[in-house]
């Protein structure tokens, strides 16, 4: 890693589809717990107006008495025992900043390509740990994790590691599945953020997929970003480039905060 991180993590990402079943294992448990650490380079994000939101009971919020009384009524005086499940507490929550990562896993993708991919996974997982969505597609599309799903970030970052370069490209379409991701999450602001090269290779209209969208951030590989900048420019997307997977976590932040 102190001497290329990029060769090292994409060597990574390569030995976690090896044959040999106990390396395999060994490269995804470090794989995970490396991308994730790196990736951990700045803050993860929360931001919102506080506000008053009834939830299904815990120990963290106050007993909500209104909503919950006729579970309680029910249950008092009799044999019945109370369900729990149907109390409600209220409590002060801010609603966090969703992100939606949608990774290009089109072509060829191993190495540094699956390494970067990962990566980006680990970064949004950092970036907004409590409403995030990751989503890989070629033709079809892949759900890694779901907006509203409770998957661990290293099982994310696993299953990322877990796919493989695929035909071709339908920009437009996982777009609309992030829009449709995003839709879900109760937060104020509801960005999408698209690892690719933005070449697409079936019909489909990306501008008014990508337009379409509440906000649209680019993360393109340097040395390919031709389509990126003019998708960015019809669209309104903010765009950045990146020269390898090292580098995936400090141009998601940037094009995040730009």
């Amino acid at each position: 890693m102190a001497d290329n991180a990029d060769e090292t993590l994409g060597l990574l990402a390569d030995l976690t589809g090896a044959t040999d079943q106990k390396l395999r294992e060994l490269a995804k448990r470090l794989a995970g717990r490396l991308m994730l650490d790196v990736t951990r380079r700045g803050p993860s994000r929360r931001s919102g107006i506080g506000r008053i939101e009834t939830t299904s009971y815990d120990d963290e919020g106050d007993l909500d008495l209104d909503a919950s009384i006729e579970a309680i009524a029910e249950s008092f005086g009799t044999d019945q025992r109370l369900d729990v499940d149907r109390l409600r507490s209220r409590r002060w929550t801010k609603p966090t900043t969703a992100l939606c990562l949608v990774v290009d896993r089109s072509g060829s993708m191993s190495g540094e390509s699956l390494a970067s991919a990962a990566m980006g996974a680990a970064a949004v997982a950092w970036r907004a740990p409590l409403d995030y969505s990751v989503l890989v597609f070629a033709k079809e599309v892949i759900v890694a994790k779901s907006q509203d799903g409770d998957r661990a970030a290293e099982s994310v970052v696993d299953a990322v590691l877990s796919l493989r370069g695929f035909g071709t490209t339908d920009v437009a379409g996982a777009l609309r599945i992030a829009a449709e991701q995003l839709a879900r999450s109760r937060a104020s602001r509801k960005i999408t953020v698209l690892l690719s090269d933005c070449r697409s290779t079936i019909d489909g209209d990306v501008v008014a997929a990508a337009a379409a969208l509440d906000e649209l951030c680019i993360v393109a590989p340097e040395s390919d970003c031709d389509d990126a900048r003019e998708l960015a420019a019809a669209s309104g997307a903010k765009w950045t480039t990146v020269a390898g997977p090292s580098h995936i976590a400090e141009a998601i932040a940037r094009v995040l905060d730009q």
